[in-house]
């Protein structure tokens, strides 16, 4: 009888190794396939992100109205407020939300943690009797993980011309005729600068005070 050869213990401890570096190179190589996976995934979550920030604030101030939510020292109407940090506007909400009619909307840049920023926007209904604008529901964020960011506003003067940008809009009896956002965002994703227009002619609240109040009345506070 023909005696049977088995594997000596060298051999064993070879096809053990040989296997173990096969075995992490099949894991090494799932590994980074998930985190390209994973990657590529957060990566279009924050492209649709800021593509929707975007098109809502397109959206809203191009519709942006002559409607005032608050008036000056003298009393001449507010249509709209600009700073670095946040702006406040009147347009129609799209959906079921224009039923509301106009509201009043703020958008912000909010810390969020020690050395971030979201960005958010709040709504308020105008009641038609002229008191305070009343919050509707809690702040809708539009967007997190701003690293850095600037609102930032150009009209015209009064001979029509376009004026420098600035980084707040003095002139709350009137509208800009552009609004532009600049956002440092985390990640690998750039955030566009937003320069977004609004349609309606800039000039036309500073000479319908008396129309506005005719039409609204002093805006309580």
């Amino acid at each position: 009888m023909n005696r049977v050869r088995g594997f000596s213990l060298m051999e064993v401890l070879a096809a053990l190794a040989l296997l173990s570096i096969v075995l992490l190179g099949v894991y090494s190589g799932i590994s980074t396939a998930g985190r390209i996976v994973r990657s590529g995934d957060r990566a279009i979550e924050r492209m649709d992100e800021i593509r929707s920030a975007q098109a809502y604030l397109r959206s809203e101030l191009a519709q942006a109205l002559v409607m005032p939510f608050d008036q000056t020292d003298d009393g001449d109407p507010i249509v709209f407020q600009g700073a670095a940090d946040k702006l406040t506007f009147v347009a129609p909400m799209p959906g079921y939300l224009s039923r509301l009619g106009p509201q009043m909307q703020t958008v912000a840049l909010v810390a969020d943690g020690r050395n971030d920023y979201r960005l958010e926007v709040s709504l308020f209904l105008l009641p038609p009797d002229g008191s305070e604008p009343k919050a509707l529901g809690e702040p809708q964020v539009l967007m997190r993980g701003i690293r850095k960011g600037a609102f930032s506003y150009r009209g015209t003067d009064d001979q029509n011309k376009p004026t420098d940008w600035t980084a707040s809009w003095g002139d709350g009896r009137r509208t800009p005729s552009l609004v532009r956002l600049a956002l440092d965002v985390d990640g690998t994703t750039v955030f566009p600068t937003l320069v977004a227009p609004l349609r309606i002619d800039p000039s036309a609240s500073r000479n319908g005070f008396s129309l506005l109040r005719g039409s609204h009345g002093p805006v309580a506070r």
